[in-house]
């Protein structure tokens, strides 16, 4: 009997233990829900993600607009310090477009009654120079050497000399484009790159580019006789031109007349008005950090002062739409000259052209009325 006891007590134990193991309906469900419940720690980490994203968005972004303020205020000091760069700047006589293009054969660019020639102005310093003839001559040009060209000069056409302005070469497209339109209209156009520029062997700089000049219209003049020269400067070449013209008129040896296309007063003014500078244009010191290594470095351009001592007549090309040298500097530099005693005998004239004809900085060439222009 006690031992049929103790089995029904052992039976009943084990069933109450089974009946605990196993869990009922309700218990079933609580299981389910802490099975699908996330772990806290991986619910933080999945809140932080975009957060964490934001941020290093943010940080990024903040540390690249902490870079261009630095470099935005270094490059001042940096010009200061270094004048070379506001000169190299100035002149850009490293950019050289268009880049494949054999300077030594000029009749690639369509220029077929062209002789490239290579002048020495002084010991060290080699000059490139495009020798466009009259297309009344462009017949008989082909296919003959430098002697026949330089001969040519004496034949009776006037003479363009063409001094470029910055960057690029004399084989640029626009400078081309001219030279083809003052052939036909029966013009030789010499032009030369300056030392420094093109295929040009020396350094750069204001005095030696008006040497240069100097050089080339001294031997256009030892060729041509009696023909009328003129010299027709651009851009930074108007600078060139002035120098020139200006020494030119000390020694009594006027050219005919002076062209200058998008002229300025001075390179200060210029460089002022310039696009390059409009983030800084207003910057402390602007003056002080930025035009002032300019005149440091021997760049004056002074266009202003230059027209003052003139004696010959002068035409002046602007177009009210050029972006690079604003067309108010071009006014004000003709109304100096009208007013400038060194001009009382001779005649001062002011072409402007408008904005809608669109001929910007150097498409001048493409006015149909340049040819009566320069009539």
């Amino acid at each position: 009997m006690r031992k049929r006891n103790e089995s029904v007590t052992v039976e009943h134990e084990r069933a109450a233990a089974a009946s605990a193991a196993a869990p009922g309906p309700l218990d079933k469900g609580c299981s389910l829900r802490r099975s699908l419940r996330l772990p806290a720690s991986a619910a933080a980490e999945g809140m932080k993600r975009p957060l964490g994203r934001r941020y290093g968005l943010w940080f990024r972004l903040r540390k690249l607009i902490l870079w261009l303020l630095g470099m935005y205020i270094a490059i001042p000091f940096l010009v200061k310090l270094c004048p070379a760069i506001q000169a190299k700047l100035v002149f850009l006589n490293f950019v050289r477009v268009p880049y494949f293009i054999d300077l030594k054969r000029p009749q690639d660019q369509g220029l077929n009654h062209t002789c490239n020639y290579y002048l020495q102005p002084e010991e060290d310093v080699t000059i490139g120079v495009w020798h466009t003839v009259p297309a009344a001559l462009w017949k008989n040009a082909r296919g003959k050497d430098q002697l026949w060209f330089e001969e040519a000069l004496g034949s009776s056409h006037p003479v363009i000399l063409y001094l470029h302005g910055n960057a690029g070469t004399r084989g640029g497209d626009h400078r081309v484009e001219l030279y083809k339109v003052l052939s036909s209209l029966g013009y030789h156009v010499v032009t030369f790159d300056y030392r420094g520029w093109g295929d040009s062997i020396g350094s750069p700089s204001e005095r030696g580019m008006t040497y240069d000049a100097l050089h080339v219209f001294d031997w256009i003049k030892a060729r041509s006789g009696d023909n009328p020269v003129y010299i027709w400067g651009h851009s930074l070449g108007t600078g060139v031109a002035t120098n020139l013209v200006r020494r030119l008129c000390e020694r009594e040896t006027p050219p005919d007349a002076l062209i200058l296309e998008s002229p300025f007063t001075n390179i200060r003014e210029e460089a002022r008005s310039h696009p390059f500078s409009v983030i800084y244009r207003y910057f402390p010191g602007f003056d002080w950090f930025f035009l002032d290594p300019i005149t440091t470095s021997g760049i004056k351009f002074a266009n202003d002062e230059n027209v003052k001592y003139i004696s010959c007549s002068l035409l002046i090309l602007h177009a009210e739409d050029d972006p690079v040298v604003p067309f108010h500097l071009g006014k004000k530099l003709y109304n100096i000259a009208a007013t400038s005693r060194s001009f009382r005998d001779y005649k001062v004239q002011f072409v402007p052209f408008h904005t809608d004809l669109g001929y910007r900085h150097k498409y001048i060439y493409r006015s149909p009325e340049l040819p009566r222009i320069l009539r």
